[in-house]
């Protein structure tokens, strides 16, 4: 097993946790795609680390119920600042 993809999914993994941050947060930080990204913390990570993943499930969970909220938020903050 190669241990490259591994060793990030990880890293992305504790990231994820740590931050609590979406999978585009952790995209931009790490300087890498959001696919990439969704790949490595959910195929690549439940193989090589369930428990693990089954954190970051939940920080992502957490993200996915969320996500109307911020969309909605930014959508009104954009109406403001263009008024």
């Amino acid at each position: 097993m190669r241990t490259d993809y591994c060793d990030r999914s990880e890293e992305l993994g504790k990231h994820i946790i740590d931050m609590g941050c979406t999978v585009r947060e952790a995209a931009a930080w790490f300087g890498i795609s959001k696919s990439t990204v969704h790949k490595d913390v959910t195929e690549k990570l439940s193989r090589s680390n369930p428990a693990l993943y089954k954190d970051v499930k939940a920080v992502l969970e957490r993200n996915k119920a969320e996500r109307h909220l911020r969309g909605g938020e930014a959508t009104r903050i954009k109406y403001l600042l263009s008024k």
